[in-house]
């Protein structure tokens, strides 16, 4: 018989009678003891299922358990992220390309990027041999995560609800910067799913 006596301590101090706190510490600790039922308690203390002795010690334990959980929860912007119900939609939520310090992000369309990359001579000769192809895999990456490329998927799948799984891998995004000093320049990146 191994009593906890950190596990004992804090339940006297919770207004559990020391002779229960003795035989609930018993080879259990605080967690253990909040996931047990009335009856395991029953049973261990020795008393009654219905006695009013064991719901005022279950009120007790209960009352721990939820304020443990409470105080030790912290809620994390990604964790909330994942909770639908806390994803605002529509004008409530943030859209981060109306942010001053971000760059305009365009997506291109897909028969237009040739004629936008031409300057750059990214045409290269098909493996194949069947001609050229465009060597995307040449740009600058941005990752699919990218806030900024969230915001026009988003934007995308509205406009159109029939896209294809996994339809935004590869494609390019044209970045456009203002400086006061160099004035506009334009970049543009692929759209990858990781590094």
């Amino acid at each position: 018989m191994v009593v906890k006596s950190s596990t004992k301590k804090r339940l006297v101090e919770l207004g559990v009678p020391e002779e229960h706190a003795h035989k609930l510490a018993d080879d259990a600790n605080m967690d253990a003891i909040k996931q047990m039922s009335v009856d395991q308690v029953a049973k261990k203390i020795g008393i009654e299922t219905d006695s009013p002795e064991l719901e005022k010690i279950m009120g007790i334990i209960r009352e721990q358990g939820t304020r443990k959980r409470t105080r030790s929860r912290r809620i994390t912007i990604s964790q909330k992220a994942l909770d639908d119900d806390d994803i605002p939609e529509g004008s409530a939520r943030f859209n981060v390309l109306n942010h001053h310090l971000v760059p305009h992000h365009e997506l291109l369309p897909s028969e237009d990027e040739a004629e936008a990359l031409s300057p750059w001579n990214l045409e290269v000769p098909d493996i194949a041999g069947e001609g050229t192809r465009l060597a995307k895999e040449l740009l600058p990456k941005i990752l699919i995560t990218d806030p900024a490329v969230q915001v026009l998927k988003e934007i995308a799948e509205t406009a159109d609800d029939e896209l294809p799984a996994g339809w935004l891998t590869n494609r390019v995004v044209r970045v456009q910067r203002y400086s006061r000093s160099s004035g506009t320049t334009v970049a543009y990146r692929l759209i990858v799913e990781e590094n």
